[in-house]
């Protein structure tokens, strides 16, 4: 499992807005192959930061299978307007998988 780590920065004044959007846009990457799971988190210190965490079964389903598929244009087009800048977008793997 890849956990794909973005840090998305809205922006000012359309958070609710991005947060009124997002579940069409949720509909769109959660039916993409290799798909698992995420999440979303706004961000308690800095207003429009958002966390956007998703697992991917492998880092292709999201760098190739999801990326270069016609999803990720739909899943842009949703969402994409409200970026204030292109999101900070990295992958991470289990080192351990221990949660308390």
């Amino acid at each position: 499992m890849i956990l794909e780590v973005a840090v998305i920065t809205i922006k000012p004044g359309q958070g609710k807005l991005f947060e009124t959007i997002f579940p069409e846009a949720e509909k769109v990457i959660s039916s993409a192959r290799g798909y698992i799971s995420h999440e979303l988190r706004r961000c308690v210190e800095t207003t429009g930061k958002y966390l956007l965490l998703v697992r991917w079964e492998s880092l292709e389903a999201h760098t190739v299978g999801f990326r270069t598929s016609p999803k990720f244009q739909e899943w842009r087009g949703l969402i994409g307007g409200f970026f204030q800048n292109p999101p900070e977008v990295e992958h991470y793997e289990a080192v351990t998988d221990h949660m308390v």
